[in-house]
């Protein structure tokens, strides 16, 4: 049995029949082809799969895709606008917030949504609000450097 199920991603209407069991993630990713959500633990521990529901940060490994129905969505191929990077997306370019990669488009998601709450957070608060998302290539101090500059980009 299939479910109908309708949501907005990055800006554009989607309908699609599916298993009542498949998870969000796996509908970016096999059903709309957006792979640059990506699958890492499969348990919610490591945030590689963060998406933005609603401008809310959510892993999307917990979510099934019939929960997302009416919903907004956002993932990182949505986050830029016009072909540019996002000022967090830049941010971590500029300021070498990432090694492998794997790990980044949770990270990205996942500040911007905390930007949103805080335009200016603390370094504390910024490692706190990052404490979701695992990387298993960085000390985490150019992640965060990233993000408090983004923060001051997005002020300015």
């Amino acid at each position: 049995m299939k479910l109908p199920v309708s949501m907005t991603v990055n800006g554009t209407p989607r309908t699609h029949e599916v298993e009542p069991r498949l998870l969000l993630v796996h509908y970016l990713r096999e059903t709309l082809g957006l792979t640059g959500t990506h699958v890492g633990c499969d348990t919610s521990q490591c945030g590689a799969c963060t998406v933005l529901l609603d401008g809310k940060a959510v892993k999307s490994c917990t979510v099934l895709a019939v929960q997302a129905e009416g919903s907004r969505l956002t993932t990182i191929e949505g986050l830029g606008g016009n072909g540019g990077l996002h000022p967090v997306q830049a941010a971590f370019w500029e300021k070498h917030g990432l090694q492998c990669g794997f790990c980044t488009p949770g990270m990205v998601l996942t500040a911007c949504e905390l930007l949103e709450r805080n335009p200016d957070p603390s370094e504390a608060e910024v490692r706190r609000g990052l404490e979701g998302n695992l990387c298993r290539c960085t000390g985490y101090q150019n992640v965060v450097a990233a993000v408090r500059h983004a923060a001051q980009a997005m002020k300015a």
